[in-house]
């Protein structure tokens, strides 16, 4: 298991390129309820930046801008050189992959049924070989025409990532990808990350302080839909990071128990 205390690996990019994501004064309001308030985040080319915070902070909401599943109230966003918000949707859709806690397999297809379903959607050259080669990399090979419904928490969660993976993404968001893991299966997640990371812009929103630093070249603390700290993980201290965050958990759970 990766520790707080592991060297982060090296932020690579193409020379000269851009920021993958660059998103400025980020508002999501919901009626009078603003779920984002003036978020500005930017994250380099290759980086993996894992975002923070407790219950109702927005982390959420802010990944679904960041897929273009949502669209923010204000601000600006350019996702891998482009106007997220202005150019076109499913051109952009194509380049992002997305990981949750939920499978969103369907589970009385195959193994192999659903991610050709997904290959063929995103209009995959040579479909069947794509298919093969994740279900290999995930190690679903030997369980490529079993349904989905019958796979375990960790299976499922490892047929999400060759989902995820079909269109080959620049940028991956992981929606709390390991709850509901048990150890073994966090260790997977952890070595199959890994595998997939070199070339890649990574977006986690994550509760475990833990594993979610160890994973990150940068880092964000978001509370109450703004950020409370943000850098990378080389300049931040982490031991403050740490503090920070468990103050902000702590003093929104008085919050509550005070109203």
């Amino acid at each position: 298991m990766p520790t707080a205390n592991d060297t982060p690996p090296k932020v690579t990019g193409p020379a000269g390129a851009g920021p993958a994501i660059r998103a400025r004064d980020i508002t999501k309001a919901f009626g009078s309820r603003r779920a984002l308030d003036g978020v500005d985040v930017t994250v380099p080319a290759g980086a993996f930046l894992t975002v923070f915070g407790p219950n109702g902070a927005g982390k959420t909401t802010l990944l679904r801008i960041l897929s273009t599943l949502a669209r923010p109230t204000s601000g600006t966003l350019e996702l891998l050189g482009a106007d997220a918000l202005h150019d076109d949707p499913n051109a952009l859709r194509g380049r992002i992959g997305m990981i949750s806690h939920r499978s969103m397999a369907y589970a009385d297809l195959s193994a192999r049924e659903n991610l050709l379903l997904f290959a063929r959607l995103y209009g995959v050259a040579d479909p069947d070989r794509r298919v093969t080669e994740l279900l290999e990399l995930v190690e679903l090979g030997h369980r490529a025409n079993d349904q989905a419904g019958t796979f375990s928490r960790g299976m499922s969660q490892r047929l999400s990532i060759a989902r995820a993976l079909v269109n080959d993404p620049e940028l991956i968001l992981l929606d709390e990808p390991y709850a509901g893991l048990d150890p073994h299966g966090m260790r997977l997640l952890d070595d199959l990350i890994e595998r997939i990371r070199p070339g890649r812009t990574f977006v986690m929103v994550s509760h475990d302080l833990e594993r979610g630093y160890a994973l990150c070249t940068h880092a964000l603390i978001l509370a109450r839909g703004r950020v409370v700290l943000q850098g990378a993980r080389d300049e931040l201290d982490a031991d403050d990071f740490r503090d920070t965050y468990l103050s902000v958990v702590g003093s929104l759970t008085s919050d509550v128990e005070a109203g």
